[in-house]
């Protein structure tokens, strides 16, 4: 009588392990081939691709601890199991032993192996007066077009602009922008990437070029991606459009949660290289209305290394919060005030 339950869970974990490969695949980078193989192999079963995004899902929870690893925590993030979003990142090729594994070991696993991407210098604006091992990343460049859109440049993109009577067009060279378009019916906005095209009218997305694959993010009304061959493919406010070798367009539905953390690249970032809690405090109460406060001895010698948002205390309030021993009283007036958890006071 167990044998159909059998045959349901054997299925499963050959799904899994298939779309473990692909990923790890992907993560390397696809040759053309593989890509198209890849994007056959997600339309030939619906299970197939909720596979996919259920890994997806697990590695973005992991990415948390990549911008966070104070020295003295005792636990992992709880912010683990926070919503995920489909985007690039450096290969997990030694994730893959966590498939099927429960989140609480890949956790401890993720603690133990995970590091922060470095800063290149070029990135590096200065060092904010007498803090030693803090990095300031600036917000990118802000390119203001002559239609009134902008477009946010990541550090290495490039973009050539060339608006006519007919269209406003912009050429990504290279990287990733996002624009917020000024609204104009009577001629359309084209971003014209890797052999794809995204038109929009008034809108806001960002457009990253891969190697091997372009990505598209709407994060305000609606953009159509077109590629030779396809038919025009819609893409809404909150969905992503991933546009492979053969020039074939996926579309996922993505979370605010996600999108906010993959485009945290366009504000103010805080690098610290191993440095007391009382300093990073410091850092962060100068650039914002939030203020912090070191309650006791024990809360300020906690270390911290990692990049966070800079307009974000909140955030980072909760990181301390959930697994390294400190405690916050959040007052409705005057600074939040961090103190050790009684086992951390004891050190």
């Amino acid at each position: 009588m167990n044998a159909p339950d059998s045959d349901s869970a054997r299925a499963r974990h050959t799904i899994a392990a298939a779309a473990a490969a692909w990923l790890s695949r992907r993560d390397r980078g696809f040759a053309a081939d593989e890509q198209d193989a890849f994007l056959e192999w997600l339309q030939s079963d619906a299970r197939h691709r909720t596979e996919v995004a259920r890994i997806e899902r697990s590695w973005l929870a992991l990415d948390s601890l990549a911008a966070w690893q104070p020295a003295d925590g005792a636990a992992p993030n709880p912010d683990l199991l926070a919503p995920p979003a489909l985007h690039r990142r450096p290969s997990r090729r030694w994730q893959l032993a966590l498939v099927g594994a429960g989140l609480a070991t890949a956790a401890a696993l993720a603690f133990l192996f995970w590091r922060p991407a470095s800063v290149a210098p070029a990135l590096v604006a200065g060092r904010p007066p007498g803090a030693e091992g803090v990095r300031v990343i600036p917000r990118p460049e802000r390119q203001a077009l002559a239609d009134g859109s902008v477009a946010e440049v990541k550090h290495g993109g490039r973009l050539e602009v060339a608006f006519d009577a007919a269209e406003r067009r912009v050429h990504l060279q290279e990287g990733e922008v996002h624009f917020t378009v000024a609204k104009e019916t009577a001629r359309p906005f084209v971003v014209e990437v890797g052999g794809v095209i995204v038109r929009a009218v008034g809108t806001a997305f960002s457009v990253r070029l891969e190697r091997n694959q372009v990505n598209v993010l709407v994060t305000e009304g609606r953009v159509r991606v077109e590629s030779p061959g396809g038919a025009p493919v819609p893409v809404a406010s909150g969905e992503r459009a991933q546009i492979g070798a053969n020039l074939r367009s996926v579309v996922a539905a993505e979370n605010p949660e996600s999108i906010e953390r993959e485009l945290a690249w366009r504000a103010v970032r805080l690098e610290f290289e191993g440095l007391p809690l009382a300093t990073v405090v410091t850092e962060f109460n100068l650039r914002n209305t939030l203020q912090l406060a070191i309650g006791d001895a024990a809360a300020g010698r906690v270390k911290v290394a990692g990049t966070f948002q800079a307009d974000k205390p909140e955030a980072f309030v909760r990181l301390l919060e959930a697994g390294f021993g400190i405690a916050v009283e959040r007052r409705p007036a005057g600074a939040w005030l961090l103190r050790s958890a009684p086992a951390t006071a004891k050190k």
